[in-house]
């Protein structure tokens, strides 16, 4: 039995993760759930492929529930204690002398807290501290909770050097690459061509390189297209990759001048407008949503001559947080009318931005 806890955007997180079973068969079945963690039965292989999921911080092996589970925890000199749904020092305190207390036969053990933080980040413990166990409780509404220890953690130095290492960045505009392999793992498809339409400095060309997936990139500006093959130079040699990706000038409403195969899956995030000076009134974002979809509209067209039917998009569109409140997102009833049914909706998105990504996962009817 597992648990998986999830990042800042809980509902995308938990998406990408019922994505990420089905892409790589890993027959989960869900037993409990909060907003920041779900615990599930799935086989040992979970612990092989978690580091591709992008939206989820830890993977926590379960032993049981309550406080009698606490003595089936394996042993460690040194440990910490991550609360999740609890922050509260004295419960912190108590857990952690009930572990101590069960330890004491096998040896002298301490343990710590990270200041200002309930739950061990897995920065400390990719860096500071990996002889230290880190112990987890679950806690649900009423109180009871889940223990178990974490077997896997994300990496969030690997994350932040395809990010901000690589040769040619565009901090604003770039896609961040979490968000890159969230997108890949939307798409379920685990093997397969794929192609970034696009593509400008290559962030999502990057993912699908890494992940060993049959990659292409395209954008219309060639000194994009240049950036992307300096950053791919740079991925392969950090990262010892021998595949690279296939990268051509091309503009995405004409892509089968381009391109002469057809695709399993699509994942880009296309031009979203210009950058915002205030919150757009409601009349105002549909205006902007609006004038967008003259670009969208042929891409999509296009999207039609290189998808293998059933093939899968994901497309971030972008929606936009109002002057008076709330968030406007467009419903683009003319997506069926060419072939695409949309099989999933997430927005992603931090309080100081006024443009939201609206990430629509899409399949392909032909």
């Amino acid at each position: 039995m597992y648990a998986v806890i999830f990042g800042k955007n809980p509902l995308l997180s938990e998406a990408e993760f019922h994505a990420f079973a089905r892409r790589f068969n890993l027959k989960v079945g869900i037993i409990d759930s909060n907003r920041d963690w779900m615990v599930f039965n799935s086989s040992p292989k979970v612990e092989r492929y978690f580091h591709w999921l992008g939206g989820s911080l830890k993977l926590v092996r379960i032993v049981g529930e309550g406080e009698d589970a606490i003595g089936d925890l394996e042993y460690a000199r040194l440990f910490t204690v991550s609360l999740y749904g609890e922050s509260d020092w004295r419960l912190w305190r108590k857990l952690g002398s009930a572990i101590k207390r069960e330890f004491k036969a096998e040896g002298p053990s301490k343990f710590f807290k990270p200041a200002k933080v309930y739950a061990m980040p897995a920065e400390l413990i990719l860096k500071g501290f990996p002889e230290v166990k880190d112990f987890v409780f679950l806690f649900r509404e009423d109180g009871s909770f889940w223990v178990g220890e974490t077997v896997k953690v994300t990496d969030p130095f690997e994350l932040k050097k395809l990010d901000v290492e690589r040769p040619v960045q565009r901090p604003i505009l770039s896609i961040p690459p979490r968000l890159a392999r969230i997108m890949v793992n939307l798409t379920e498809v685990k093997k397969g061509s794929f192609l970034d339409p696009f593509c400008g400095i290559g962030t999502i060309v990057q993912e699908f390189v890494l992940q060993g997936l049959s990659a292409y990139g395209s954008d219309r500006d060639p000194e994009r297209i240049r950036d992307a093959k300096r950053n791919l130079a740079w991925l392969r040699k950090e990262f010892r990759l021998k595949n690279s990706a296939h990268l051509e000038v091309c503009d995405a409403r004409k892509l089968k001048r381009c391109f002469r195969q057809r695709f399993d899956a699509i994942v880009t995030e296309p031009y979203l407008g210009k950058p915002l000076k205030r919150n757009p009134s409601r009349g105002e974002a549909i205006r902007l949503a609006n004038e967008l979809d003259r670009l969208y509209y042929p891409v999509f067209e296009s999207f039609g001559y290189i998808l293998k039917r059933n093939g899968r998009v994901v497309f971030v569109f972008p929606a936009y947080r109002l002057s008076g409140g709330g968030i406007y997102r467009k419903e683009r009833k003319w997506l069926a009318k060419l072939g695409f049914e949309v099989v999933g909706r997430y927005t992603d998105y931090e309080e100081r931005h006024r443009l939201v990504r609206d990430v629509h996962v899409l399949r392909y009817r032909g």
